[in-house]
């Protein structure tokens, strides 16, 4: 027993001189990761239950959860960030694949054209937000000139609670389409080609090749372009602060930026605290289910 015992120590002094670098390497890392999200994810935690302003915080208990989720604008809000992540995550994804299917082919300039479709991912979305409130503005805007040779009326796109949304998530679209693309066209490169030779002796027709061959073999690009877009949808909300400020009356809103709001215009800490774990909540149990379901059926 003593030899067996002697025997484990000595194995686990090997493990941990074996390993003492790596995890030297790691720690850093480690340190950034726990003061920058994990405490503040348990300070949100902790601070959810609680009501008021900073100053005099008071323990509401589950109670706090129930006020917000009753609140008609947090409603409001999630709603438009559910259809702002249904609309831009496959519309972006979908021309994406067209994109990258269409440039990784043979054709004249078409390093131009990967570099013209990439090039908004390397903008700044602060000043995206800009060019396109330029492109939006009523009278003097490129969308108003564009229109007007056609006799339309000068439309305020922004400015309605029926089209603010919808604005912003054509311009998030045009955003992200090109940085999606390059993702796609990196998995296309690495398909194996003698299956598509075989597939054109066979007499496949472009469809059924991209059907049965291209879309299946890129399916893993396709989870991690999806979980991508889905965190992007709802972390990119820097545009809302430039173009509507999350109006006209809360309907281009989207929760990081309801948060924002809560937090440090009304400083109400414990309210933004109970938004801010919903929308942990909700990234957590989208990613664990793409990783846990969707990536089963996945053939890599």
């Amino acid at each position: 027993m003593f030899k067996s015992k002697e025997k484990r120590n000595k194995h686990i002094n090997f493990y941990f001189k074996q390993n003492m670098f790596a995890y030297l390497l790691l720690l850093p890392s480690f340190i950034f990761l726990a003061l920058f999200t994990f405490y503040p994810t348990i300070k949100s935690i902790q601070l959810s239950f609680y009501s008021g302003p900073l100053t005099r915080l008071e323990f509401s208990g589950l109670d706090q959860y129930v006020n917000v989720m009753n609140d008609e604008i947090v409603r409001q809000v999630l709603l438009n960030n559910i259809i702002f992540t249904l609309v831009t995550v496959p519309t972006s994804i979908l021309l994406a694949m067209y994109l990258a299917i269409w440039l990784n082919k043979k054709l004249r300039g078409s390093a131009l054209l990967r570099t013209s479709f990439f090039y908004p991912t390397v903008i700044p979305l602060i000043a995206i937000a800009n060019i396109w409130l330029f492109i939006y503005t009523p009278q003097y805007g490129l969308l108003d000139q564009f229109l007007s040779t056609f006799g339309a009326d000068d439309t305020n796109l922004l400015g309605h609670p029926n089209t603010a949304l919808a604005a912003t998530i054509v311009m998030m679209i045009w955003k992200d389409t090109g940085f999606y693309m390059i993702f796609f066209l990196a998995g296309l490169q690495n398909l194996p080609r003698d299956v598509y030779e075989a597939a054109l002796i066979e007499g496949a027709k472009p469809f059924q090749t991209f059907r049965h061959i291209t879309f299946p073999l890129l399916m893993p690009t396709t989870l991690f372009v999806m979980i991508v877009a889905i965190t992007n949808s709802f972390k990119n909300v820097d545009h809302l602060y430039i173009m509507t400020k999350g109006g006209p009356d809360n309907a281009s809103n989207l929760l990081l930026y309801y948060i924002y709001q809560v937090a440090f215009t009304n400083w109400d800490l414990g309210k933004a605290a109970v938004l801010t774990v919903i929308l942990i909540a909700i990234l957590l149990t989208i990613t664990a289910f793409n990783y846990f379901y969707s990536d089963r059926k996945i053939h890599y």
